[in-house]
């Protein structure tokens, strides 16, 4: 990565470009969509797994940084797309993108990029951009490339400072489903593909879509259920009509409190029914809102297929203390001093000791901040499938 003197002088060969809002400019290769996406540059310690961290919803308006240096090295293909909605708007790696070299390819990445919209830098020093980030906190920026390496870096500049950043902003009304659907797809195994759900004689879920990841209702149709989605905005009357045995609510994009505003008052109200509730990420976050706790912007957020997890609260019997290895994105976090009498805290980071767990007393409701669907484990944290489902026979 090279940081640019103050005249921005732009290296022979660069056709790509991040313009972070302080002024700070880094060169590198465009690959993916030609022109230019803003977001904030966050980065993901993950190993493997690139195709679905660019389609998950949770990365709208954002720019990855993979700490992993060979990124694109497996292709990518139809079957580990997330969601068709917005994800991240582009990325950054170190090395350059090489040709596929695995059986399940059926695309180069950045081919795959192109087709998405989304832009590529690669010949960056990610290790130095990653402390930038962990000193400085996520920058806001602009991505841009251009196979000519023509760029206006004053209107670049001038685009990522005017950008207003996540904070305050509701993404999950840009990436949630538009109309209701029934789920109809099954698990994932070698050979076979996406299994059908069944639906027979099965626990209903109603799933609030607030920037969902597919798997996330295959894994409930796995522990059990039978699955309807519906949009961010589903009023609760309607959500009602469905007759749900439990309500779940999805991860997401954006500022929990922005999208509170709309949301907290349906999941009080579920809240007040004792309607058995279940929330990931974003929904883990909006359920502490609704029980009274607040939510915080994070310095750096914790994005990765690697954060221990303990269980605490001395609400798991024989499994107090375990770690649970898991996958995580966000930016925002519940903030643990803020939950009031009644809400346990029962998981926290063993990075930070943020929240990433929380089980409300005296009602059928809880939510982790970690995405159990991932499976980083690989299997650690699927109980908590198999918990809610559980619970809607009760």
């Amino acid at each position: 990565m090279a940081f640019s003197a103050p005249s921005h002088a732009q290296p022979k060969g660069a056709t790509g470009v991040l313009v972070l809002a302080d002024g700070t400019v880094v060169w590198g290769k465009g690959f993916g969509a030609t022109g230019s996406a803003v977001g904030e540059v966050c980065f993901n310690t993950s190993m493997t797994g690139y195709q679905e961290v660019m389609t998950d919803p949770s990365y709208a308006a954002q720019i990855v940084t993979f700490t992993f240096p060979h990124i694109g090295n497996v292709g990518t293909n139809d079957e580990d797309v997330e969601s068709h909605v917005e994800g991240a708007v582009g990325c950054i790696v170190r090395e350059d993108v090489t040709h596929s070299s695995n059986f399940r390819a059926t695309r180069e990445f950045a081919e795959w990029m192109a087709g998405h919209g989304k832009i590529g830098l690669s010949g960056v020093d990610t290790r130095a951009l990653t402390r930038r980030i962990r000193q400085s906190g996520a920058p806001n920026a602009v991505i841009a490339h251009d196979p000519g390496g023509k760029f206006d870096i004053d209107a670049l500049l001038q685009r990522a400072a005017e950008w207003p950043g996540l904070e305050g902003m509701d993404l999950a009304q840009r990436v949630t489903r538009q109309k209701q659907e029934g789920w109809e797809g099954g698990y994932w195994r070698l050979g076979h593909g996406y299994g059908r759900a069944s639906f027979e004689a099965k626990p209903h879920v109603v799933a609030i879509d607030y920037g969902a990841k597919d798997n996330i209702f295959r894994n409930l149709v796995r522990a059990g259920a039978k699955v309807t989605v519906v949009p961010a905005r589903t009023s609760l009357e309607e959500i009602l009509a469905l007759k749900p045995d439990g309500v779940f609510l999805s991860n997401g994009p954006g500022d929990p409190a922005a999208t509170g505003e709309y949301a907290v008052p349906v999941i009080k109200a579920l809240l007040d029914m004792d309607m058995p509730l279940f929330g990931i990420c974003l929904g883990h976050q909006m359920l502490a809102l609704a029980a009274g706790a607040k939510t915080t912007k994070m310095h750096q957020g914790h994005r990765g297929a690697n954060h221990p997890v303990q269980r605490v609260g001395g609400v798991w019997g024989a499994t107090e203390g375990l770690v649970e290895i898991t996958s995580m994105n966000h930016g925002f976090a519940v903030d643990a001093a803020t939950l009031p009498e009644g809400v346990v805290e029962t998981h926290r980071s063993l990075f930070d000791g943020s929240n990433c767990g929380i089980s409300i007393s005296g009602k059928r409701a809880f939510g982790v901040q970690y995405h159990p669907e991932a499976s980083p484990g690989p299997q650690d944290s699927f109980y908590l499938f198999e918990k809610f489902v559980g619970m809607l026979g009760d």
